[in-house]
């Protein structure tokens, strides 16, 4: 492993179903169970093209990594993230795979050229920019978690200028807007083929869910895949988010 300089504050994690580490930082950003579950929720293209949108330190995009040769574009907005993504690429010896863009997603085919992409994957803000009521937060979270550099429907068109026909976007998101998703999804000729709903324990309402549109696709067809519990009673695990975290 090569020797990578940690600011004050880091650590370095991992998920330990693989070898690749991520460098964190609480109060700059840390990922969580969204974006673990979302580097697993698509079936990845062994080779081409992926980009991670809203990338973060750049965690969906490193995990999806270790079971893939594609090449894979981390896409993020803030330097300091940005910076903390590139240190993680360099920390896995992985600067031949993953590279980073540090620019505002919307710029994307300037970086690239348009319909060259296989599989998009993005963990965007959750709540609109009126929501108010949780914006008591460091910048760095403000701007992951509040649609005010981006928006779902910014998000979708550039999906729409970057993916090949066929080609297939990953969301996670929050339930109570999957409407607004596959409206605005079906807008940009993105068509919702698969959706999984997140569930924090049994009995409770579902807080998260996976979605996968594909590029020109059918809109006739959508599966909604069998219900995805993160935690048993008593707080641990269950069975299958253990294996996505520590493997079988």
């Amino acid at each position: 492993m090569t020797t990578i300089p940690i600011q004050p504050g880091e650590r370095i994690d991992q998920l330990f179903s693989t070898d690749v580490k991520i460098i964190q930082n609480r109060d700059v950003f840390s990922y969580s169970v969204d974006s673990v579950l979302l580097s697993r929720f698509p079936k990845l293209p062994s080779r081409g093209l992926i980009v991670d949108l809203c990338s973060g330190n750049g965690a969906v995009g490193l995990f999806a990594s270790s079971q893939t040769q594609a090449q894979i574009i981390l896409v993020e907005l803030q330097e300091r993230l940005a910076e903390m993504a590139e240190r993680s690429i360099r920390l896995n010896n992985l600067t031949d795979q993953v590279s980073v863009i540090n620019d505002d997603l919307k710029n994307l085919t300037q970086h690239i050229k348009p319909s060259q992409v296989d599989l998009i994957v993005c963990n965007p803000p959750y709540f609109k920019a009126t929501e108010t009521s949780k914006k008591n937060l460091s910048e760095h979270y403000l701007l992951a978690r509040h649609e005010i550099t981006t928006n779902l429907d910014e998000i979708c068109k550039v999906c729409q200028q970057a993916l090949k026909s066929n080609g297939r976007l990953a969301l996670v998101h929050r339930p109570d807007r999957l409407l607004e998703i596959i409206d605005t999804l079906k807008q940009y000729k993105l068509a919702p083929k698969r959706i999984q709903f997140i569930y924090p324990k049994a009995g409770k309402e579902a807080n998260m869910l996976l979605i996968e549109a594909i590029k020109d696709g059918s809109l006739e067809g959508m599966r909604i895949l069998p219900p995805l519990i993160v935690h048993q009673d008593n707080g641990d695990y269950t069975d299958e988010i253990r294996a996505i975290y520590y493997g079988h």
